[in-house]
């Protein structure tokens, strides 16, 4: 009885891989939306209406921990289409347009070449160098369509909504004409109960609902196609979002991500779990997005991917986190780094000097930001709702599962010293392991690899990227017993570590008045981002002089982005003196073409209008 029950497996098994390669390569239907978080029925949300996401989780698979790797849109959608971090790239800043490597490829060309015809409708934003990602579908426009393909082939095809953006909110809606109503609301602790932020909340939430639409319009055109039971159908939105502490920032709200994958049945020796209807608590990101489809079409899975395949023949074992990545957000910088366990969340801030809330010119057209500084300026925000205008610690540590709106920092806590120390050495071991290229200031960077890319220059040039990041370490959360070591730093031969050096002396402050005359060789560096810490670092100190002259020099350099740092210090050190005010007029005389991807003009702009300075009355149009 035994040997027939072994024989009788045998042949199951037989007859199931026999199946299997009898199969069609399935047809993959991408629906993604921009900038929003899990605010759906179907995965806990009774204030969202989403019926078609409802139904879609249903019919398939809801993946409850899924991760952007950014909280914006540019790195993360490099991050989807190459399978290699952005920041391991050099491609972490916003619309920073650098050239990628000749050893990292695109998706939709390998897809290609297995026989796929791929249509993306129809943003790209992949932030490269556009050259490089010209020709990589089979059609990229408003028109394209799965519909358009040769006969016999399989098809790839991305749909993307922009209804959820964050543009959505700028202008507002009469409450009346609101379907989800602002006094239903539920606000998180950290937003204070305005009436312009509860109507935002409401405003974004038909802004979902008129996105599920869309998905539901889309699955309904996919089954009168009558190739329905031929397609993987995934739906995920890019990032999180929208309001005030979500995107662009490493929390739960910026980073988790709605995320379903339907599989039709004859497709089912891929799911995922037992049945549809199932949640999966796998955790994934997007950088595993290309080795999964590579895994689901039969493709072999280059080494050089950095993600893990999550279904398909070559998926792998469960990972223990999902990494993140901030770096310049338009035209503020600031850096952090953060890893996601199944419980725990750890953010690393490499720029806690700058507060949270940084003026964005984008972000500061929601009413929802504005009403919240101004009840803050008021006085009227509570401790929890305070945070988001001061600086910020150096590590943070969450329990989401018990603190989903993350505001209780643990990272000071004894009892999580374990958890602490566990989640740090895992951020540290990624950053090593994918060679990040943010620990190089982006000015610096650009100048370095004028003849190469990051990501090759990082695997060639002999950088010491351990060194680099003990340097950002120590420098980010420094003691005053600190000050040997990164006056070491500040005289070392490398720019970058010359470079944190400068930024620990700057978090301690008046502290540092001991490494003054380091400082002040510092103003004349050879590296402006060097310069530019240095520079607020002595104006900190009382030598307002010399520091307002160290970043008037660096406005005159020739690299944009070492502007737009200079311009940042300006603005945190809150000087407006009338030789200020003149030296970012003559900047911005000096960079002649107008444009709102000119990040140092918008800052320059930015600070006028903080100022009440017109451009107009000096001869300059800057009314984007």
């Amino acid at each position: 009885m035994k040997h027939l029950t072994y024989c009788l497996f045998f042949l199951y098994l037989v007859s199931c891989q026999s199946a299997k390669k009898d199969l069609p390569p399935p047809n993959i239907l991408w629906i993604t939306s921009e900038d929003n978080s899990p605010f759906a029925g179907c995965y806990g949300d009774t204030f969202a209406t989403t019926p078609n996401m409802d139904a879609l989780a249903a019919s398939g698979f809801l993946y409850t921990h899924a991760y952007a790797n950014a909280p914006v849109c540019a790195p993360t959608r490099n991050t989807i289409l190459t399978g290699v971090y952005a920041n391991s790239g050099g491609h972490q800043h916003m619309r920073s347009y650098n050239d990628k490597s000749e050893v990292v490829g695109f998706y939709p060309r390998m897809l290609r070449e297995a026989g796929y015809y791929c249509t993306n409708n129809s943003k790209e934003d992949y932030n490269i160098n556009p050259e490089q990602n010209a020709h990589i579908w089979d059609e990229s426009s408003r028109t394209a369509h799965y519909r358009n393909r040769p006969e016999g082939k399989p098809f790839f095809a991305v749909f993307n909504s922009t209804i959820s953006h964050e543009s959505s909110i700028h202008k507002s809606i009469p409450s009346e004409e609101l379907r989800h109503k602002p006094e239903d609301v539920t606000l998180p602790p950290y937003h204070p109960d305005t009436p312009e932020m509860r109507h935002d909340w409401a405003q974004y939430y038909d802004k979902i609902e008129d996105m599920d639409q869309v998905i539901g319009e889309l699955l309904q055109e996919l089954e009168e196609s009558g190739e329905a039971e031929n397609t993987i159908v995934f739906y995920y939105g890019d990032h999180g979002g929208v309001l005030a502490r979500s995107k662009r920032y490493v929390y739960e709200s910026g980073t988790r991500v709605p995320f379903i994958v339907r599989i039709p049945e004859k497709y089912k020796h891929l799911y995922p779990a037992e049945k549809p209807g199932s949640e999966v608590d796998r955790l994934i990101s997007f950088v595993d997005l290309v080795p999964t489809l590579l895994s689901l079409t039969g493709q072999e899975i280059p080494e050089y991917l950095q993600g893990n395949a999550f279904l398909g023949e070559q998926k792998t074992d469960d990972p223990e986190y999902a990494f993140m990545f901030r770096g310049r957000m338009d035209e503020r910088y600031d850096m952090s780094r953060s890893a996601r366990d199944s419980k725990y969340r750890y953010i690393r801030n490499y720029m806690p000097y700058r507060v949270y809330g940084q003026f964005l010119e984008y972000l500061w057209r929601a009413p929802s930001i504005r009403s919240w500084e101004a009840a803050y300026q008021a006085g009227e925000c509570n401790e929890v709702q305070s945070r988001f205008w001061n600086t910020k610690p150096a590590e943070e540590l969450y329990d989401t599962e018990n603190d989903p709106w993350e505001v209780n920092n643990l990272a000071a806590d004894p009892q999580y010293a374990e958890v602490l120390e566990r989640m740090r050495s895992a951020t540290r071991d990624w950053m090593l392991e994918i060679n990040d290229t943010g620990f190089i200031p982006e000015a610096e960077l650009i100048d370095r690899t004028a003849e190469t890319t990051a990501y090759d220059y990082m695997r060639t040039s002999g950088i010491d990227l351990n060194e680099l990041v003990d340097g950002a370490n120590l420098a980010s959360n420094p003691r005053k017993g600190d000050i040997p070591f990164l006056q070491e730093m500040l005289a070392s031969e490398e720019p970058a570590i010359r470079y944190w050096g400068a930024t620990g002396l700057l978090i301690l402050g008046t502290e540092a008045k001991e490494a003054e005359e380091a400082l002040r060789t510092a103003l004349a560096d050879a590296s402006p981002n060097v310069k530019v810490v240095a520079a607020e670092a002595m104006y900190r100190l009382g030598n307002t002089e010399q520091g307002l002259q160290a970043l008037y020099e660096v406005l005159e350099t020739p690299n944009s982005f070492a502007r737009t740092h200079a311009l940042n210090a300006i603005d945190c050190i809150e000087d407006s003196a009338s030789s200020t005010q003149q030296a970012v007029l003559d900047m911005i005389g000096r960079v002649g073409e107008f444009n709102r991807s000119h990040y140092d003009l918008r800052a320059a702009k930015g600070l006028l209008t903080k100022w009440g300075v017109d451009p107009q009355d000096h001869g300059y149009d800057m009314d984007w």
